[in-house]
C-alpha cells in the first residue's frame, strides 16, 4: 500500500505510555517541557482515535469529554491545516470552537495580552493559540486561567512535531516486527533537516532526540540553529544516547538519512526577504539527485508540513511514493485531538 495512503500501518498493541498522560504539564507551550514518557502517551493516543475512526467508524468520542466547554482559537496568523485539525477534534470531542482571528478581537491592539488572557480564560475552557513571537505564547499561558495550547510561534510548533512522529510511527513500525515499544521503532532512524533554521527544526531538535532518533541538522551558515537549542537538544541527546549533529552542505546531512525533511524557507512575516532567502538557499532543494549524492538510504521518506513552494523540494520527491505529507497533513488532527482530550477536559 502507498505511504501516501495515509491508512497503512496504523499501530496498534504498542500503547505502553497510557499513566503518562495524567502527568503531563497544565500547558503545551513546547515538547522540551515535556519527557519522552510522555509525548509518546500523546502520541499513542492520536494513533488510538485515528484507528477508532478510520478502521471501527466512530466519528465522535463516546464520552463527549468537553460537553458544554468552549475552546477559544485565538489565530493572528493564516492557517489551513491546524484551523481545520482543532475545531474538527473539538466537534469531536463534544466541545465548541470559538474562532478569534486578528480582525475579530483587540488582542494586543487596545488591549494588552495580558488582560486578553485574563479576560478570555475567564470565559473559556481552554486556548489554542497561534501567534508571532514566542513572548506572546508564554504571557497567555502565564495569565491565563484555563489550560494554553499553542498552535504555533516563531520558536515552536508542538503539535506539527507531535503529527510527524505518529507519522514516522506507522511508516516505520511495520519494518522493525520486533519492536516492543514506540521507542524501539525509532531508536537508529536517522532524520536529516535540510533548510532554514525556524520553529519546526527548533522543535523537533525538542523531541527528538530524547525519543530515541539521530539528528543531523544542515541550515546555510548565516541562519545558524540558536546556542540555547543546540545546547538541550545536546543534553537530550547524550541522556539517550544518539547524537545531533549540524552542517552547512546538505549532501553531508543527507548521509545514511532514513528520513529528510524540509519547510518553508520564506516564513510568513519574512516576504521582504524572500529573493535574499532564495539566494542563501541555493542548493537546499531536496531532490533525488541530492538524496543519492549524498548517501541516503535507499528506502529514505521525505516529510513537510506544508504549504510547500517548489524550491524546497522537486515535484518527483514532492508527490512520489516515498512521500508522506499528505499522510503528515492528516496526522495533524489526530495529534491536536490528542493534545485537546488530554489536557482540556475539566477534572473532578
Amino acid at each position: 500500500m502507498s505511504r501516501l495512503s495515509g491508512t497503512a500501518s496504523l499501530p496498534r498493541g504498542m500503547h505502553h505510555h497510557a499513566a503518562a498522560l495524567k502527568t503531563l504539564p497544565r500547558h503545551m507551550i513546547s515538547l522540551s517541557d515535556y519527557s519522552a514518557e510522555q509525548i509518546a502517551a500523546l502520541v499513542e493516543s492520536a494513533a488510538d482515535f485515528k484507528r477508532k475512526t478510520k478502521e471501527e467508524g466512530q466519528t465522535y468520542h463516546p464520552d463527549a469529554p468537553l460537553r458544554g466547554q468552549t475552546v477559544a482559537l485565538l489565530f493572528s496568523k493564516r492557517s489551513t491545516r491546524t484551523r481545520v485539525a482543532s475545531e474538527s477534534s473539538i466537534a469531536y470531542l463534544g466541545g465548541h470552537a470559538m474562532f478569534l482571528g486578528k480582525e475579530d478581537i483587540q488582542l494586543s491592539v487596545n488591549e494588552s495580552l495580558r488582560d486578553s488572557a485574563q479576560v478570555i480564560s475567564s470565559m473559556v475552557d481552554g486556548i489554542f493559540a497561534r501567534v508571532g513571537a514566542h513572548s506572546e505564547i508564554t504571557t497567555l499561558a502565564e495569565h491565563s486561567s484555563v489550560p494554553v495550547i499553542n498552535a504555533l510561534c516563531d520558536e515552536n510548533h508542538p503539535t506539527q512535531i507531535l503529527a510527524d512522529l505518529l507519522t514516522i510511527w506507522e511508516v516505520y513500525g511495520g519494518r522493525r516486527p520486533g519492536a516492543s515499544t514506540m521507542f524501539d521503532v525509532f531508536r537508529g532512524l536517522r532524520v536529516a533537516w535540510v533548510g532554514d533554521a525556524n520553529n519546526i527544526v527548533y522543535e523537533m531538535l525538542a523531541a527528538m532526540p530524547k525519543c530515541g532518533f539521530d539528528m543531523r541538522v544542515c541550515t546555510p551558515a548565516k541562519y545558524p540553529i540558536p546556542e540555547s537549542v543546540r545546547v538541550r537538544a545536546q543534553g537530550d541527546a547524550e541522556k539517550a544516547k544518539v547524537s545531533v549533529e549540524y552542517f552547512t552542505d546538505p549532501l553531508d546531512a543527507v548521509r545514511d538519512a532514513d528520513i529528510i525533511v524540509t519547510d518553508t524557507w520564506v516564513s510568513m512575516g519574512q516576504e521582504a526577504e524572500k529573493a535574499q532567502r532564495l539566494r542563501d538557499f541555493q542548493g537546499y532543494q531536496v531532490s533525488r539527485e541530492m538524496a543519492e549524492k549524498g548517501g541516503a538510504k535507499s528506502d529514505w521518506t521525505f516529510m513537510h508540513c506544508l504549504p510547500r513552494k517548489p524550491e524546497e523540494v522537486t515535484d518527483e520527491v514532492f508527490y512520489s511514493d516515498r512521500s508522506v505529507v499528505f499522510q503528515e497533513a492528516e496526522n495533524r488532527k489526530w495529534t491536536i485531538l490528542a493534545a485537546f482530550a488530554a489536557l482540556l477536559p475539566k477534572k473532578n
